[in-house]
């Protein structure tokens, strides 16, 4: 497995990590033996970097990544834990909590669920609109002191915010949705994190599964699935959706690959300080994202790749009206 490095003085993790919220919520049914010997597979395959939060399933995701885990050396995981959201016994969303207060909270739970003393990445799932980021990182920054996270993060948070979070204190990484299909990044956010050396954990590389090459407007949604209400798997923008995928199949075919490695790949490509977070909930699954790692983009393949699916070409929004005004990451910097 070769690795990559978060940040100049980030710690050095797998070229890929796996991404847990699909075993424990938000995608329908998830089988939990399946998605332990995931775990287990991954690990094997030197994948080290392992993302979960607080709130998926609220509770069960951390539980269950710390049964996967048991036999198994912590020093050779990273954990990279988000925390913040707030839902009710049913599952609704309730806001964000980032006081630091909770973030110290939501850490002393997180730490017994995982059955660990230390967190390797810790970061808020969003910025709580009422509660000025320094604060937040504040916090994190006193539980590194203490030795109970070993570094700071952040997640969906916009260029102006990264840079009052790092001059508070050094931040590790920026856990942000990155794709074919989703490349808002690339005009302030990237160069922001560029600049001041903060390493990509890139996460929704397949859109959700929408670009995974696996998907049809036939497939049936289970109800508790966060696809249905998704924009881009709606019936009006899902049709113009999957022929944008049908186009990046016929460069994958020309490479012999499928769809989701190439999109993996291409990703990949975008510079060592990136590193993809896979949603696999099944070997078979990570098996065919971890064969994106051996994939050599040409620049002529990228610009066929270009082609086959233009900047801003997806029909929809990544997330509901609602949940996109949540994102401080859809806020343009008002630096001049």
């Amino acid at each position: 497995m070769n690795t990559r490095k978060l940040g100049p003085q980030g710690p050095e993790v797998s070229a890929m990590g796996l991404g847990l919220m699909g075993m424990s919520d938000l995608y329908g049914p998830a089988d939990e033996k399946e998605s332990i010997s995931t775990i287990h597979e991954a690990l094997e395959r030197g994948i080290n970097i392992l993302d979960t939060g607080d709130f998926y399933g609220m509770g069960h995701n951390e539980m269950l990544l710390a049964e996967a885990l048991k036999g198994h050396k912590r020093e050779k995981v990273f954990l990279s834990v988000k925390f913040g959201g707030m839902r009710d016994p049913k599952g609704n969303w309730m806001g964000y909590d980032a006081r630091p207060q909770a973030v110290k909270n939501f850490l002393a739970y997180s730490l017994k669920r995982l059955r660990t003393e230390y967190i390797d990445i810790y970061r808020p799932a969003r910025m709580d609109p009422n509660v000025p980021v320094e604060e937040t990182i504040g916090a994190i920054a006193d539980m590194i002191k203490a030795g109970y996270v070993r570094y700071a993060g952040l997640s969906e948070v916009g260029a102006d915010t990264i840079r009052r979070a790092n001059s508070t204190h050094p931040i590790s990484d920026l856990q942000i949705e990155y794709s074919l299909i989703s490349r808002g990044i690339e005009d302030e956010i990237l160069p922001a994190c560029r600049e001041l050396g903060i390493g990509i954990t890139a996460y929704g590389v397949l859109s959700r599964g929408l670009i995974s090459g696996h998907w049809s407007k036939e497939r049936n949604v289970e109800q508790n699935d966060f696809r249905r209400f998704s924009p881009r798997f709606n019936e009006e923008n899902l049709e113009h959706n999957l022929l944008l995928v049908e186009a990046l199949r016929k460069v994958a075919e020309r490479k012999n690959v499928t769809v989701a490695q190439i999109a993996i790949a291409w990703v990949l490509s975008r510079g060592a300080d990136i590193v993809p977070l896979v949603g696999a909930r099944r070997k078979e699954r990570l098996h065919e994202a971890l064969k994106a790692l051996d994939i050599k983009l040409s620049k002529s393949d990228l610009e066929e790749i270009e082609r086959a699916i233009p900047m801003g070409a997806a029909k929809g929004s990544r997330y509901n009206e609602h949940q996109m005004a949540m994102l401080d990451s859809e806020r343009k910097s008002i630096r001049k």
